[in-house]
């Protein structure tokens, strides 16, 4: 019988061998579809292996050919570079459809007054959305995720308790131009008697028991030259924005953990310490690194952690 009778009938093929008598060699090949399909994958890879990154040589690897993308990099300038997954994610931050609607709102943003973009709930949503990020970008690691600051160290932003003032344009020129917090040290001003009778007197501003003799000569020790205290915290203990001097009546402290103990001693002792060795910290600048629109919109989200007061 021929083969194309055999197949015909639905017999099975054979290549010819056989073994022993009985054991034969079946010829199954494989689908026409399969084949094309496979010779298609193959196609495939050498057009790839041209045009794209594919293989590893020495020390680099195969760039690939006619596939050169443009791109603006994130220092601002024009770049072109063969076909890589970086260079496309730039592209899309860029040029893509959510970065050019974020560039019409961060011109939008720009060219809009405080008052315009608190009143506006588009703006608003805009500038929590991408000032967030800023925020994480360049203020969370002293001031932490939520703003709430590290005692001794960085002031907290959300209890709307604001050194330099909380209003948005107090807020914005603390941003963009920084602050530096300065009290001089005592220790070689005051003995003990005398740190720990103005610290007592500091304690009872915000309405903590203290030693009322103490408090008394600390009070004479404040209000005049001999600690000169009043000139920037004021007479009433209130404090002067204009010179970062923290107001000491509202029982909230930035430096000495005060409401870190229930201990009237400790709660001496840390003040003391502070009064002892003053402060020295600095925040800086913003105006180099950030374009006014970013600080601008860092400025509201600032501003709106604080109560928005």
């Amino acid at each position: 019988m021929s083969d194309k009778k055999a197949r015909s009938q639905g017999a099975v093929q054979t290549t010819g061998h056989a073994w022993d008598g009985d054991i034969q060699e079946f010829n199954n090949p494989l689908p026409t579809w399969w084949l094309w399909a496979f010779y298609a994958t193959v196609v495939f890879a050498l057009i790839y292996w041209v045009l794209y990154p594919a293989w590893p040589v020495g020390g680099s690897f195969t760039k690939g050919m006619f596939n050169d993308i443009t791109f603006v990099d994130s220092d601002g300038s024009v770049k072109t570079t063969h076909w890589n997954t970086r260079a496309l994610l730039i592209r899309d931050l860029k040029e893509g459809k959510e970065a050019r609607l974020s560039q019409e709102y961060m011109s939008k943003v720009a060219d809009a007054s405080y008052a315009q973009i608190l009143a506006d709930p588009e703006m608003m949503a805009y500038t929590r959305s991408v000032a967030k990020g800023l925020f994480g970008d360049n203020c969370a690691a002293c001031h932490g995720a939520g703003g709430q600051g590290v005692i001794g160290l960085f002031p907290n932003l959300a209890d709307d308790a604001w050194l330099w003032g909380g209003s948005i344009e107090q807020v914005h020129k603390t941003i963009a131009d920084g602050r530096y917090g300065f009290m001089p040290a005592f220790s070689d001003t005051f003995d003990a008697k005398q740190l720990r009778d103005v610290a007592s007197y500091v304690l009872s501003l915000s309405g903590n028991p203290v030693d009322g003799v103490a408090r008394a000569r600390g009070e004479k020790i404040f209000q005049t030259q001999e600690g000169g205290c009043h000139y920037c915290h004021t007479p009433a203990g209130t404090g002067l924005k204009s010179q970062g001097a923290a107001n000491l009546t509202d029982q909230i402290w930035t430096i000495a953990d005060v409401n870190g103990t229930d201990d009237p001693a400790v709660k001496l002792e840390r003040v003391e310490k502070v009064i002892s060795g003053g402060v020295q910290r600095q925040m800086p600048h913003w105006s180099e690194r950030l374009t006014p629109a970013q600080i601008k919109l860092l400025t509201v989200y600032v501003h709106e952690l604080g109560g928005g007061q």
